[in-house]
């Protein structure tokens, strides 16, 4: 395996990160009509519950965001191959379509602490579904691409695993992994309930259920919390910055905090953070930047 340090697309100094994920947040629910001049970049985010495809521009603006509930990947391996390739193809095909041109490049992302075979199959499946992988990124490194911290921690809590980057003068020190994230939640909201794992997602991700369900939730959270706290433990760390779907839970910011005794910083559309940084990562030539042999780093 050979270590780079691929360099995201610049964004612009005036764009905030709230201001670019309130635009991805659109770019998620409208159509695009007029695409700018520049090339587009693209990223795919093979997320344990959601996997999306984000595209941005030339100066890192959100174009089109694609994203379905899928179980295609589990704990960071993907464990329906065929499945999440032909997932990638439609969500691709849909931003195609609302961009009217044709996507041919994407970076990736991966948890970080998988095996190097499961990082590789990141990759097969965006080229099974038609793309040039440029780039393969770990998901916290992928995220600061957006949050642009010089710093602190960032944390990935997604569907099946949580993601640890700590960085320092902006660069990424360390990175670390665990198998816990919002599929447990959903597995705890189940087995409470007597539901079907199905039912309890809906219930999870429901505003109107969310402030019902934390007492029920809170242990998977605070296992989080103590996960990350031991993670930091050797660190200098003051700030934990949170991204990822299950990061979107009322209530986990105040328990991660508990739990390490760090401020803890909730991004805003935190299921979006991770999809749009790895966008940034695709230098959309793959004439100009092949990836011969497996390319992994940090951004």
């Amino acid at each position: 395996m050979s270590r780079s340090s691929p360099q995201p697309v610049p964004l612009r100094p005036e764009l905030a990160a709230a201001d670019l994920l309130e635009a991805a947040r659109r770019a998620a629910e409208g159509p695009v009509r007029e695409v700018p001049a520049g090339s587009v970049h693209v990223g795919v985010d093979l997320g344990t519950a959601y996997v999306v495809v984000a595209a941005v521009d030339g100066r890192g603006v959100p174009l089109a965001v694609a994203s379905r509930f899928a179980s295609v990947v589990r704990d960071g391996v993907v464990v329906e191959f065929a499945g999440a390739v032909e997932l990638v193809r439609e969500l691709v095909a849909e931003v195609e379509g609302r961009l009217g041109v044709e996507l041919t490049t994407a970076a990736t992302t991966y948890p970080p602490g998988v095996a190097i075979s499961e990082v590789r199959a990141c990759r097969y499946v965006v080229e099974g579904a038609g793309l040039e992988c440029t780039r393969l990124v770990d998901e916290p490194t992928a995220a600061n691409a957006v949050l642009r911290i010089r710093d602190g921690a960032v944390v990935d809590v997604g569907g099946g695993t949580t993601g640890i980057a700590v960085l320092r003068d902006g660069e990424v020190v360390a990175v670390m992994d665990d198998a816990t994230g919002g599929t447990h939640v959903s597995l705890v909201i189940a087995g409470h309930l007597g539901i079907s794992l199905e039912e309890a997602e809906a219930r999870k991700t429901d505003p109107a259920q969310q402030a019902g369900l934390l007492g029920v939730v809170r242990p998977v959270f605070d296992k989080i919390g103590t996960l990350v706290a031991g993670h930091l433990a050797g660190h200098d760390v003051d700030t934990i910055h949170l991204v990822g779907g299950t990061a979107a839970f009322p209530g986990i910011a105040d328990v991660v905090a508990a739990q390490t005794g760090l401020e803890v910083r909730l991004a805003p559309q935190p299921l979006l953070v991770t999809p749009l940084g790895v966008a940034l990562h695709d230098p959309g030539d793959p004439a100009a930047h092949p990836l011969d042999t497996l390319e992994v780093g940090h951004g």
